[in-house]
């Protein structure tokens, strides 16, 4: 049996961003966040077996709600990612349109349509980090071409996917979860770019894809902001002089201390943009 673990009504900046760390949570399958009044949202999550209720308090606590418990529920055994998922709209980015199979029919003459179905893996197009980045991508495709791209933490490969439909360029999509890496080499084969993407299970930059590829004239890196900062002098080492990266994952209150670490790097920031409470910052490379 699963079960599911409901909140009580919360704002919805509080819930938008439990969901976000719910969905950080490895035994966690699927999360849910749904209006349920005016400023009021309901968090429920799904679980294959009843989640540590003490851990649930205290991610609640660390959104700065404290209050009435989570109910938990035992359910039938199901996918519930794919219960989720099925029935999410189509998203339109730009020229970029994310879609399932169910909504084939969504799709423009012109569009750049991606077909991402319900996997244990983040990135359908929904969230304002992965919207920001394909945002990003289809301001940039307006005026120049990417040869060589780099996708940092591809979760399903829908920014990789992206990158190798709108400029034929070679994609290093990478990965710390295997099975991430798995599915986005699954959905670049599904949409026609198998021979563009090269998906690998990578921490950090020691595999040995990255050396075999570098310098990237992009890089697409949708992660947190510690880490981003972490990462600014080596990434800047592996893009090319007068590259451009997109970062994503970022809280507008970070743009500061995200800045300064790459302003350090030599970048300039080229175009920022906040959807949905996520910032997403274009930087370019003297």
């Amino acid at each position: 049996m699963t079960a599911s673990a409901t909140s009580a009504p919360l704002p919805e900046a509080a819930a938008r961003q439990l969901a976000d760390l719910l969905a950080g949570w490895d035994a966690c399958q699927a999360v849910d966040a749904s209006e349920v009044g005016p400023g009021l949202w309901r968090v429920t999550a799904y679980f294959p077996a009843p989640p540590d209720a003490g851990r649930l308090d205290a991610l609640t606590r660390e959104v700065g709600v404290t209050g009435p418990g989570w109910q938990i529920a035992a359910l039938p055994d199901a996918d519930w990612v794919a219960i989720g998922q099925a029935a999410l709209p189509p998203v339109r980015v730009g020229r970029f349109l994310i879609h399932g199979a169910h909504v084939r029919a969504a799709r423009r003459t012109n569009d750049i349509a991606i077909e991402i179905e319900a996997a244990e893996a983040f990135g359908t197009g929904h969230h304002g980090t992965t919207a920001g980045c394909l945002a990003a991508m289809a301001e940039l495709g307006r005026a120049r071409r990417f040869r060589n791209v780099l996708d940092l933490g591809t979760g399903s490969g829908v920014l990789a996917i992206a990158a190798a439909r709108l400029w034929r360029a070679s994609v290093l999509a990478s990965d710390v979860d295997p099975r991430a890496v798995a599915i986005a080499a699954a959905n670049a084969r599904a949409n026609g770019v198998g021979a563009y993407v090269r998906a690998i299970a990578a921490a950090g930059f020691r595999h040995p894809a990255f050396r075999r590829h570098m310098p990237f004239d992009l890089i697409v890196a949708n992660i947190l902001a510690g880490p981003l900062t972490e990462l600014a002098p080596t990434l800047a080492r592996r893009l090319a002089a007068g590259g451009t990266t997109i970062l994503s994952g970022l809280l507008p209150d970070q743009r500061r201390q995200v800045l300064a670490a790459y302003s350090n790097q030599g970048f300039r920031l080229d175009r920022a943009s906040v959807r949905e409470g996520w910032l997403t910052l274009t930087l370019n490379r003297d």
